[in-house]
């Protein structure tokens, strides 16, 4: 699972989430990819499952491109913890992604077999996404 090796803040607040993308939304490393359509927080489990489901279509065949990461920690307390105590230890990491932002991207392979990687990569995320071509 992706997760920084350092933060400044080791707890954040949340911010507000609005918007759209202004860098990222543009296929540069791969041929293919997919697009978010809204706004999310995508944990580093979703992104691990989703790199999973996009190797194992690709069946070792071409190349990965993951352009999205999971920097932003989130908090968590306990279940029957009393009111008070302060702010709650850290649970994950999450990637927040705009509409517009290309989180994966796919290289070395035919447009058939991408769209139908993509597709099934997309299943495992939070957001709608749409597939791209660079």
């Amino acid at each position: 699972m992706l997760l920084p090796k350092k933060v400044k803040h080791r707890k954040w607040q949340k911010g507000v989430y609005k918007g759209k993308a202004n860098r990222g939304t543009k296929v540069s490393f791969g041929q293919y990819g997919i697009k978010a359509l809204e706004i999310k927080r995508i944990t580093s489990r979703q992104i691990e499952a989703t790199r999973r489901t996009i190797t194992r279509q690709l069946k070792k065949e071409g190349k990965v491109w993951i352009r999205i990461f999971p920097n932003k920690p989130i908090t968590h307390k306990g279940t029957e913890v009393p009111m008070g105590g302060g702010k709650g230890d850290v649970d994950h990491f999450v990637a927040v992604v705009k509409p517009g932002t290309v989180m994966f991207e796919i290289d070395g392979v035919t447009e058939e077999l991408a769209r139908k990687a993509l597709k099934m990569a997309a299943h495992k995320l939070p957001v709608k996404t749409k597939f791209v071509k660079a």
